[in-house]
């Protein structure tokens, strides 16, 4: 079982920037991949960034690319953002898939507790 931890989260004024941190343990393989998510108060939760494992190509939402970057250093997946905005603030999770790369929430089995972002305009 792989088990991830969020941290990173806070308040940052708008345009202002935040490294978010996926701390994991367990086994997780090339083939995996690690994600980044986010839920706004009365929203679903939407899919931001995944990466596969261990060095492995990343991906973003359009609504963040240019300004939020993934990355995977060993046992941790970070999530750089710069700009925020304020349609950013959510709680932000990190989730484990073990299919390379997915959109699809339901297919995250392993989920961490999440960090909270907020945005002061």
């Amino acid at each position: 079982q792989v088990q991830l931890a969020e941290s990173g989260g806070g308040l940052v004024q708008a345009g202002g920037s935040l490294r978010l941190s996926c701390a994991t343990s367990g086994r997780i393989f090339s083939s995996h991949a690690v994600a980044w998510f986010r839920q706004a108060p009365g929203k679903e939760r939407e899919w931001v960034a995944a990466v596969r494992w261990n060095g492995g190509n990343t991906y973003h939402a359009d609504d963040v690319k240019g300004r939020f970057t993934i990355s995977n250093v060993g046992n941790t997946v970070y999530l750089q953002m710069n700009n925020l905005r304020p349609e950013d603030p959510a709680v932000y999770y990190c989730a484990r898939t073990r299919r390379g790369y997915t959109q699809n929430t339901a297919e995250y089995a392993d989920w961490g507790q999440g960090t909270q972002v907020t945005v002061s305009s």
